[in-house]
């Protein structure tokens, strides 16, 4: 599937619907879109999947949303964002490149570790003390965050 991966400019609106997939805090969402930076993901015209990273310490980048429509998952688009933003940290002075996923988020680990990543913790109670209302993925409660990583 060729896939067209565009930085958006600070002029462009976020595609949020989709940022909202992956996080459903619109005021967390916003509070990164502030400091980072968003890839889109355009089929045939049509925006399919987003990433968005931002500096969370000296060095390292942190991947803080990534996201594919319903209906474009599954067909490498996801995998496609993220070597795609992997690729782009290489080329600064980065580290360390983070990314974090909920409990029952099996599918996005086994992603992340096809991409490289590691798991190197987990953050119990994350999600709870995070996000006012609980959420749900899969029938069951979100309530760790599995830390992985990729040491550069």
């Amino acid at each position: 599937m060729d896939i067209n991966i565009t930085k958006l400019n600070s002029n462009s609106d976020a595609p949020m619907d989709l940022l909202l997939l992956a996080d459903p805090s619109e005021k967390l969402v916003k509070s990164y879109l502030e400091k980072g930076i968003c890839y889109t993901a355009e089929l045939d015209g049509e925006t399919v999947g987003v990433v968005l990273i931002m500096e969370t310490k000296p060095q390292t980048i942190e991947v803080m949303n990534l996201a594919v429509k319903e209906k474009f998952q599954n067909k490498g688009i996801g995998k496609q964002l993220l070597l795609f933003v992997i690729n782009e940290i290489k080329r600064g002075d980065a580290k360390r490149i983070e990314i974090g996923t909920g409990n029952p988020g099996a599918i996005q680990m086994l992603l992340y570790q096809k991409c490289g990543f590691r798991i190197v913790g987990i953050d119990f109670d994350f999600f709870r003390r995070t996000h006012p209302e609980r959420i749900y993925e899969n029938g069951i409660e979100c309530r760790d965050m599995i830390q992985m990583r990729i040491d550069l």
